[in-house]
């Protein structure tokens, strides 16, 4: 058993254990359900991740968007340190009351545009939770309870219609109805209730409705599916359909949302207004656990009552004191502008490089949401190569190269980028 003073005693990151003993302990150890690369990560700072030997990564992944604000925030951390100090942080019964809970949940629900606005103006409501897919099934018991309620539907019979190649996590409803066979085989009995059709298809919407259709769940882009947005007038023609035959319209946006697609919330590129939006990830500045899933007060209140719903740590204080600090850096730093003027020149270049290169078969997104499709198919090849060069990618849906660096992003480092992918893409 190693001394924990060892594991302690150290100048830089948590540990000087070795990188080898690292790997082998997480392999031997834990379970190996991602394929991973070979990159032990000791300090990470802003939009750079270091190693041991002190070598620097620039992280075009911020951890799937949960690290928008860039790694270790100052104000972020600041806030999480005084509310330890400061006893206010800990864990406390969902039956009392806390300060800090209260603040967060009235600073999301007015950010927020009024959802659901065929419903009234009510003001909107949010329900807090921990990881994003835990609020994405409360967005879908959401749906269902609506279909009961609201439209009569038996219980048991309620529809959701989703899309192909979608990703809202993977617990057994959310792999339930994934189109990605290797998510969900051999995890049956599997979660009915759901039509998966084409993404981009309003079509395949309108075929797919039935009398117990009660609501659409849809990423207003597309992160693990391919880094795909929809046509434009997709989101207004689904607002359409659901305001048509009373259904819940729900956008998941906890990768697109909080500034990463060059505006605060992703469905405004549209002004596109959802009945219900589940948001996590960068909700906390990529400090703590923290998602939400915010609807018409209305609308709240008609679905859940004491006992429908609840999480020991969902909104706990510590991450909604993370949560409070997380929303005004956005806000403070106009990190969805810098997003917009970053993304603009971090593609412009990246186009460029495709128009040279004999991989890439298209670059798409909005913002410091980009993918790089390669013809061959195989992205992680040039997300290995560009490990080796010092920036950190991973591949989506195995045929595009996922850029996705935190908002604070200058335009050095995208330089930086530029140059690894131009020896990756052209060299």
């Amino acid at each position: 058993m190693d001394n924990i003073k060892t594991m302690r005693d150290s100048t830089f990151g948590f540990s000087r254990v070795p990188d080898e003993k690292i790997l082998e302990y997480a392999n031997n150890c834990g379970a190996n359900h991602y394929g991973r690369l070979d990159l032990v990560v000791r300090k990470s700072e802003g939009v750079w991740l270091t190693n041991i030997q002190g070598g620097k990564y620039l992280d075009c992944l911020a951890a799937y968007s949960a690290a928008n604000q860039g790694h270790h925030h100052p104000r972020i951390v600041q806030a999480v340190v005084n509310a330890l100090q400061g006893n206010y942080g800990s864990v406390i019964s969902n039956i009392v009351y806390s300060d800090a809970a209260g603040l967060f949940l009235r600073k999301l629900a007015n950010m927020i545009p009024q959802l659901g606005p065929r419903f009234g103006n009510n003001g909107n409501k949010v329900l807090p939770k921990n990881g994003g897919v835990e609020s994405v099934e409360t967005s879908l018991k959401f749906a269902r309870y609506y279909g009961f309620k609201a439209k009569g539907i038996p219980d048991g019979m309620q529809e959701i219609i989703v899309f192909d190649n979608n990703f809202h996590g993977r617990m057994i409803t959310t792999i339930s109805f994934s189109t990605t066979e290797k998510y969900k085989k051999g995890f049956g009995p599997l979660t009915p209730g759901f039509k998966s059709v084409a993404y981009g298809n309003l079509d395949a919407v309108q075929k797919a409705l039935t009398k117990n259709t009660c609501g659409i769940l849809v990423e207003p882009m597309q992160g693990e599916g391919g880094m795909y947005q929809p046509p434009d007038g997709f989101l207004r023609g689904l607002r359409e359909i659901a305001d048509k035959n009373d259904l819940m319209l729900i956008f998941d946006e906890i990768q697109v949302g909080l500034g990463r697609t060059g505006k605060m919330l992703c469905f405004e590129h549209e002004n596109v207004i959802p009945d219900g939006i589940i948001l996590g990830k960068a909700l906390s500045g990529g400090l703590l656990p923290l998602s939400a899933f915010v609807t018409n007060t209305k609308l709240m209140d008609l679905v859940f009552q004491p006992g429908s719903d609840g999480s020991t740590f969902g909104g706990y204080p510590l991450a909604c004191v993370a949560g409070i600090a997380a929303l005004d850096v956005i806000v403070d730093e106009a990190l969805p502008a810098r997003s917009a003027e970053m993304g603009r020149i971090l593609r412009n270049k990246i186009v460029d490089i495709a128009g040279r290169s004999s991989h890439v078969k298209e670059v798409r997104g909005r913002g410091l949401f980009i993918g790089i499709e390669v013809k061959d198919g195989n992205a992680m090849d040039y997300c290995r190569k560009l490990l080796e060069l010092g920036v950190l990618a991973n591949d989506s849906h195995g045929h595009t190269i996922r850029i996705s660096p935190p908002l604070i992003i200058n335009e050095n480092e995208i330089d930086y980028l530029i140059e690894k992918l131009e020896k990756v893409l052209v060299n």
